[in-house]
């Protein structure tokens, strides 16, 4: 999988393994953006732009360490086609 397919398939892994809190939408676990990068096997920084345009794409929202998916079947979509 290409690096967008890869970090969106790790983020609905994290989301599958820690479910969500209370909002529905905030994965219940908080990583570093190393530690996300390290699971998706790519570079920090490949991980933080990747991250980043997936919130300027209204995908995930992101507030210090902690992630939430605004849309879940955009994600979804993105983890499929690679």
């Amino acid at each position: 999988k290409h690096i967008r397919g890869r970090l969106a398939e790790s983020l609905l892994f994290l989301k599958d393994t820690y479910g969500f809190e209370d909002d529905n939408m905030t994965i219940k676990v908080y990583l570093s953006r190393e530690d996300i990068a390290n699971l998706s096997n790519m570079t920090t920084s490949n991980a933080i732009r990747t991250l980043s345009t997936f919130a300027s794409e209204n995908v995930i929202d992101i507030d210090g360490r902690k992630i939430r998916i605004t849309d879940l079947k955009k994600l979804e979509r993105i983890s499929e086609l690679g």
